[in-house]
């Protein structure tokens, strides 16, 4: 019984990003204490960098998506470091940091891109903890960022 997870993301009509390599110097994923610490990681859609600020260029369905690819990409962190997707026990917690203007207050709902992301692939086990943050900027100018605690199988 492996590849379960990757049979519900092919299920789901989702595919996994090769996972990026770090922007700066840290690195993508740390194992410890059963845990997994996933870097943030930014959104690439069809290869492109998502850039720009909710409430000003980006629209919320496109901060959601973008979200999404932050996902994504975590998914593919968690895969290269792990092996295998079946190892993810429970996704713990997921910090998303959303670009956006000083008035802009629907962090909460871009950040559902991630949230219902997990939860689609990982079922109860993908309901997790979770800040939503509006920031000014974001590395290399994008619009989203999230990174994650996940609790791993030994």
């Amino acid at each position: 019984m492996t590849d379960i997870i990757e049979a519900k993301l092919a299920e789901l009509g989702l595919t996994l990003p090769a996972a990026a390599a770090p922007v700066a110097a840290y690195v993508p994923v740390v194992l410890a204490g059963g845990l997994a610490h996933v870097s943030g990681q930014l959104p690439f859609i069809d290869g492109a960098l998502v850039k720009g600020r909710l409430g000003e260029d980006v629209s919320v369905e496109d901060g959601t998506a973008a979200a999404k690819a932050c996902g994504l990409m975590i998914l593919a962190q968690l895969k290269a470091a792990l092996g295998s997707l079946d190892k993810v026990e429970r996704i713990v917690k997921l910090g998303a940091f959303i670009n956006s203007t000083g008035d802009f207050t629907a962090q909460p709902q871009i950040a559902n891109g991630v949230s219902e992301l997990m939860v689609a692939v990982f079922g109860d086990n993908g309901k997790h903890a979770r800040s939503a943050v509006g920031v000014p900027v974001l590395p290399l100018g994008a619009a989203v960022e999230v990174d994650a605690i996940v609790a791993i199988r030994a």
